[in-house]
């Protein structure tokens, strides 16, 4: 199954299919990128089709939601390399790390469930984008830094659908 997310307006919003209904979501702050023009930091959801690699969900903020995808709790240490320079780009990390990277156990509860897409990732490219995930929106679906992010029930109800060899498809403004 492919749950794609179309952006609308600037790019920053727009819906995402889910169960024959279409559901808010927040884009990038970028809005929607061709992926061949996505670059570190630039703040773009990458335009494309990109395998569900796995669920990551904070264990102190309850159980794993019921999926057949693979899941995997996170731990107050975790991180996910952003330094383009790095041997561990795009790819998860323990903390403290020396080089650039992003915390996965974050206090504003956006990723207390974290979807990781397959985007830049066999092999990574330096500065292609990297951290690219579907994950829990914030109040009033305000833009993500380039990741595709829904309503936690929203965000329960794709898990409990989503299967192994599934995709997010991320498509620009038509």
């Amino acid at each position: 199954m492919i749950f794609t997310a179309t952006a609308e307006g600037d790019g920053t919003t727009g819906w995402l299919a889910l169960d024959g209904r279409s559901v808010r979501c927040a884009l990038g702050k970028g809005g929607v990128r061709p992926a061949a023009d996505k670059r570190e930091g630039d703040g773009a959801a990458p335009a494309g089709t990109w395998p569900i690699r796995e669920l990551l969900y904070r264990p102190d903020r309850g159980a794993a939601p019921t999926t057949a995808l693979p899941a995997r709790p996170l731990a107050p240490d975790d991180g996910w390399c952003d330094a383009p320079d790095d041997p561990a780009y795009n790819r998860p990390v323990k903390t403290p790390y020396a080089a650039s990277h992003e915390a996965m156990w974050r206090e504003d509860g956006l990723y207390d469930l974290v979807v990781v897409l397959g985007y830049n990732d066999d092999p990574p490219v330096a500065g292609r984008g990297s951290a690219i995930f579907l994950h829990l929106a914030r109040t009033g679906y305000l833009p993500t830094e380039g990741c595709v992010a829904v309503s936690r029930p929203d965000m329960e109800a794709l898990l409990a659908q989503a299967r192994p060899g599934d995709a997010v498809e991320i498509k620009e403004i038509a």
